[in-house]
Parts: structure tokens; C-alpha cells; sequence
């Protein structure tokens, strides 16, 4: 188990004492070497105006690209393009896409593109085949088994489903399931990466792989990228500039050049001190010595003993194994949210489930008060 990390997430968790912050899930505490990696964001903006680009392409972005790969165990850090949300990065893998798109998913993706492809859905420029997550304990299967029907241009689904936490353990199977080599297979990966521990190398050249600094990776908004496998999408519709700011590919005459690398699907001007944060996390994780299985492995021992101590007084989690959240169902979960927040408990709810999560931040005590506060506010 691993103990003593509070002190390193020291600003965050001393700005209001009295909270107990049990949504690691949601706006997850920066550790404090973040802070010192915000301000150098903004020294270099000073010292460098507008030659700061260049440090930034130059150095940061690819020390970034280097991270990422390096935790989904990715051949080539160059196929990983970042951008300030997740939404932009879905919206430019749509545009490489024929209308009226084909998409199979899931009805519970989270809203940046549950909502985006509704909307794409009523202005008829997709046409989409939701396959349920209930029951949980088949959906797999059953969304492996529509994958392996083909017929789609595009199959979007979450590595751990952001309402109820089930980890998608054969996220690979359903990437090499899929039977037309055209189809586009993005694999949501926020409520997965720096969470569960994950190995992308075995379909790197078949699937695209989104996520960012949000949540687990403890960097703030600003910081989510996409893995982009070679020959797919190659021109995105929906571009922007600093998708030629490198040196691009050989192209017709006339036409809009692309890189042949991740850098065909950025965008335009970003704000670059997410990208700061996150690699002062990454390279704090790494002089500590923790990988995303330590962490894991933390987690879960918490999750053990916050089950332990809540014992009947609430509803069995959704799924487990689960992320580093349980939600559990009860009719009022809003209430209960809204209890536990006057007692200084933060978590959240979607619908009809309570959502807990836990951290690195978090330790023996905290989990007992928080059981405390659970059981007292159902």
C-alpha cells in the first residue's frame, strides 16, 4: 500500500481543510509540482513571446508525446496530438467520415460525445446503433458481437464506462473484432488511462485512443490528446493551422497539406500550460517510482475498506472490478449528494448513481470518514 502522498497535493487539500474531496473521477486535486510548472508556463510566455511556440513544439509537446506513450506502452510518441478537450479531437475524426456516417457505440458515453453525435444524429449526418450497457455483466460480449457484424464507419466506445465504472477488460478483442479495415475504432480511454494500467501496443496501428490530464493524470483541463494510428484520417475536414505549423507531406499542388504523423489532427491556438502540468506530474510520478499499477494498487486497497466499513448501508457498486470510482444506484441520489456536501463530502451523482471516487490523495482516514459520512447521509 501507499502511504504519505498527501503532503504532496499540499495546496489543494489545505485550501479548504474541512473538505473531504471523494471525486478523483471527476476534477481530480493537482499535486503540488504542478504549480511551480504553471508559473514556468507563464515565465516562458514572458521571456519568449513569440518564440515561445517553438520551445513549445520543440520541447514540450514532445516530452508530452513522449508520456503518453510511454504509459499506453505506444511504439511511436509522434502519433499522439493534443488539444484542449476531447470533444474537438472526436469532431475531427467525424470529419474524416463519409455522410451519413454508420457509428456504433454504447448508451452510456460520456456527454462531450453522447450529446456532439445526438445532435449529428437529428441534423442526419449519422446514423447510430446504440448497443445498452445494461447488463452489465454482458456487455461486453454483446458489444463485441455488434463490432463483429461490420457495417460501421466508426466504433466509439469507453474503456471504463463513466456511469457505472465498469473497466472494459477486452477493449483489444473488440478492436481486432471489427472485420473492415475502413472502420475508424476510437476507444475513450478518460476514466481508463493513469487509472487502470494499459497496454495500447497490440492495436496502436488499428485504433485511435483518447483521454486527458482531467482526471487521473492529476493535470488540470486543457491537457487531452489522441492517439492517431497510422493511415487513418489522414486529411481531417476539420482542421487548423497548427496542423501545418511542422513540415508537411508532399502534396499536390493547391491542395491543404497534412504531417504523416499525430500532427494531422490538431487544431489551432491552445493555451500550452496544461501541457506544462502534466509533464511535471509525469516526471514527479517518475522520480517517486510509481507506475499506474501502484496507484491502482492503492485504490483498490482503499476501495476494499471503504466497502468494509459502509457494509449494508448502501446498494452494492455497479460493477466491480470497477475504475477508481463506484457508483452506486439509489433513488436519491441527488439528496444524498447534496447531504454529503453539507457535511464537506464531495462526490457527484448522474441520475439515479451516487459516484465515489478515490485517489493517490486519499489515505486510511480519509476512507473512514467518508464510510462515516455515507452511511449517516442515506
Amino acid at each position: 500500500m501507499i502511504a504519505g502522498y498527501k503532503p504532496h497535493f499540499s495546496r489543494f487539500l489545505t485550501a479548504d481543510p474541512h473538505r473531504l474531496h471523494a471525486a478523483a473521477h471527476s476534477h481530480h486535486p493537482w499535486p503540488d509540482v504542478t504549480f511551480e510548472a504553471h508559473q514556468q508556463a507563464w515565465l516562458d510566455a514572458a521571456g519568449l513571446q513569440d518564440d515561445k511556440w517553438d520551445h513549445v513544439f520543440g520541447e514540450v509537446l514532445p516530452e508530452a508525446q513522449r508520456h503518453v506513450a510511454a504509459q499506453l506502452r505506444l511504439p511511436d510518441p509522434s502519433t499522439v496530438a493534443f488539444a484542449p478537450n476531447t470533444r474537438e479531437l472526436v469532431a475531427r475524426i467525424v470529419s474524416c467520415l463519409r455522410s451519413p456516417a454508420r457509428v456504433l457505440t454504447t448508451d452510456a458515453e460520456f456527454h462531450s460525445f453522447a450529446r456532439q453525435v445526438a445532435r449529428w444524429e437529428e441534423a442526419g449526418s449519422v446514423v447510430v446503433d446504440r448497443i445498452a450497457s445494461a447488463p452489465l455483466e454482458s456487455f461486453p460480449e454483446r458489444f463485441l458481437a455488434a463490432a463483429a457484424r461490420g457495417g460501421h464507419d466508426l466504433v466509439f466506445f469507453s474503456q471504463v464506462l463513466f456511469d457505472s465504472g465498469l473497466v472494459v477488460t477486452d477493449a483489444a478483442e473488440i478492436v481486432r473484432s471489427v472485420p473492415d479495415d475502413d472502420t475508424f475504432v476510437v476507444v475513450d480511454g478518460y476514466h481508463g488511462f493513469m487509472a487502470v494500467p494499459t497496454d495500447f501496443s497490440t492495436v496502436a496501428d488499428r485504433a485511435f485512443y483518447t483521454a486527458g490530464g482531467y482526471k487521473y493524470a492529476m493535470a488540470g483541463e486543457g491537457a487531452c490528446f489522441l492517439h492517431c494510428p497510422p493511415g487513418y484520417g489522414p486529411r481531417p475536414v476539420d482542421t487548423g493551422w497548427f496542423a501545418g505549423f511542422g513540415d508537411l507531406v508532399a502534396r499536390p499542388a493547391g491542395t491543404v497539406g497534412y504531417p504523416g504523423d499525430g500532427g494531422r489532427f490538431l487544431g489551432a491556438t491552445f493555451d500550452p500550460s496544461a501541457l506544462y502540468r502534466f509533464n511535471a506530474v509525469q516526471r514527479w510520478l517518475g522520480e517517486l517510482g510509481l507506475s499506474v499499477a501502484d496507484i491502482h494498487a492503492h485504490v483498490r486497497d482503499l476501495q476494499q475498506q471503504f466497502l468494509e466499513h459502509v457494509g449494508d448501508a448502501v446498494p452494492p457498486p455497479d460493477a466491480q472490478p470497477s475504475g477508481h470510482f463506484f457508483s452506486f444506484r439509489m433513488g436519491d441520489a441527488d439528496a444524498t449528494y447534496r447531504r454529503l456536501h453539507d457535511r464537506g463530502v464531495i462526490t457527484d451523482f448522474r441520475g439515479d448513481r451516487l459516484r465515489v471516487g478515490l485517489g493517490l490523495y486519499h489515505d486510511t482516514a480519509d476512507v473512514r470518514r467518508l464510510a462515516s459520512s455515507l452511511t449517516a447521509a442515506v
